[in-house]
């Protein structure tokens, strides 16, 4: 199995794309049909969420092993603390490792009630996801990635206590970081910047940009609420002004990201991760305008 590290390391920007485990057999269609579209454009590679409390970890390690065993695609599974045992982990970590995957996304995770709900460790688990790492590390040759947040964490009192606890995930054996989606590029280059002066070690660290292309006027309210993305005024302006207008919102959405991208590459990002909601069209385009599909000989 490919290292993720492998294929973000390069002199060459990347983007990854990022699904969740969908709820029904038509969920799941559409699903694989994203997948196999988006297989065609070589990202370096997908993502599979986990539900809070671990509600969808059985769908998720069954998705993340199809696509490992039947695609070209490099796979990264997630796993969270919530309501796991240490003796689960092991389990879930193991399971993964039986179906071929070797890239795990470790986050501490939301609560079942939500980001603002109270976290509480299970008695036997663990209490931050900087051991999570340390698990999954001492369990085999895993490649680990987590998670990074520009705007901070909800529950971070600051964002200097959030970059403390970003660069203890990576001490911890992190390999790379991936960001929860936002929308203001100065947050993405404060993050970088604060990291990078954490240490000589931490510089070199590849944070991955996670960008959310805007497909429906109420979806991305809601996706803002859950992560704590601040949606900039005049985005949030341009968007409810043709609300009712799928199409008109879909190409917002589309050039709001382009732009953003844009300038994150100029910025020397290294890779772009993009939430998709199990649809390709919108990140699709957004990489053709970009140039970052792959030139199809004639």
């Amino acid at each position: 199995m490919t290292a993720v590290s492998d294929r973000i390391g390069g002199d060459r920007p990347v983007f990854s794309v990022e699904f969740f485990p969908p709820r029904d057999d038509a969920g799941e269609s559409a699903l694989w049909r994203a997948v196999r579209e988006l297989e065609s454009t070589d990202p370096a590679f997908v993502s599979v969420t986990y539900g809070a409390g671990g509600s969808s970890r059985d769908r998720t390690v069954r998705i993340t092993g199809r696509i490992a065993q039947e695609t070209t695609l490099v796979p990264m599974a997630h796993l969270t603390a919530v309501d796991h045992s240490v003796a689960e982990l092991r389990h879930v970590i193991g399971c993964y490792a039986a179906v071929g995957v070797r890239n795990v996304l470790a986050l501490r995770g939301d609560p079942r009630g939500g980001p603002r709900e109270e976290w509480v460790a299970h008695p036997q688990g663990v209490s931050y996801a900087a051991d999570l790492v340390r698990l999954v590390r001492g369990l085999g040759d895993f490649c680990v990635g987590v998670a990074a947040f520009p705007e901070g964490h909800p529950r971070s009192p600051d964002l200097e206590t959030d970059v403390a606890h970003l660069v203890a995930k990576l001490r911890a054996g992190a390999r790379f970081a991936v960001t929860q989606m936002f929308f203001r590029i100065e947050d993405y280059l404060r993050l970088r910047d604060r990291v990078a002066a954490c240490g000589a070690d931490m510089a070199g660290v590849p944070i991955l940009a996670g960008i959310m292309p805007i497909t429906s006027a109420k979806g991305i309210e809601r996706m803002a609420e859950l992560s704590g993305a601040v949606i900039p005024a005049t985005v949030r302006d341009r968007v409810e002004s043709v609300a009712d207008d799928a199409a008109a919102v879909r190409e917002i959405g589309v050039e709001v990201a382009t732009a953003l991208a844009e300038r994150l590459l100029a910025e020397g990002a290294p890779g772009l991760h993009f939430y998709t909601l199990n649809r390709s069209g919108s990140t699709r385009e957004v990489l053709g305008r970009l140039g970052l599909l792959p030139v199809r000989a004639p």
